[in-house]
């Protein structure tokens, strides 16, 4: 797993496209989380601008009890939910990344989020790491 940029987090695997996307969902519902919103954006993008691109899916994943105590702390915390997992296809692996919740309290300048965060943020990198 690797951190990129103070804003993301990352692994590869070397399941299939569509196997990458099951084992995601399954191992974020391991850890409390649910899928709100899934993106097709290789669909969209054919949809809208003609475009081929390459397999890329973006699910909007959301762990109620944290969102609702994040909310209760600070309710600008809602233009960064829900905490958004991709996956791409890229050649002979598949990436795998997600918003980094350790960026949220210096986002929103609240040093309150830090241990929502923190918390949130090791549910992500467990899924991360159970991938790789």
């Amino acid at each position: 797993m690797e951190h990129v940029g103070g804003y993301a987090i990352k692994t590869t695997t070397q399941l299939g496209f569509d196997e990458a996307i099951e084992k995601v969902t399954a191992l974020l519902k391991d850890e409390g989380f649910g899928i709100l919103t899934e993106i097709d954006v290789t669909a969209t993008l054919k949809k809208k601008i003609d475009l081929d691109y390459k397999p890329y899916r973006i699910l909007g994943a959301c762990n109620p009890p944290f969102a609702h105590q994040g909310l209760e702390t600070e309710n600008l915390l809602g233009v960064l939910l829900p905490c958004n997992v991709v996956v791409w296809d890229d050649g002979d692996h598949r990436v795998v990344a997600a918003m980094d919740p350790n960026m949220m309290p210096k986002l929103l300048d609240n040093p309150a989020m830090k241990e929502l965060s923190s918390q949130v943020a090791g549910k992500l990198e467990n899924v991360l790491a159970k991938l790789g």
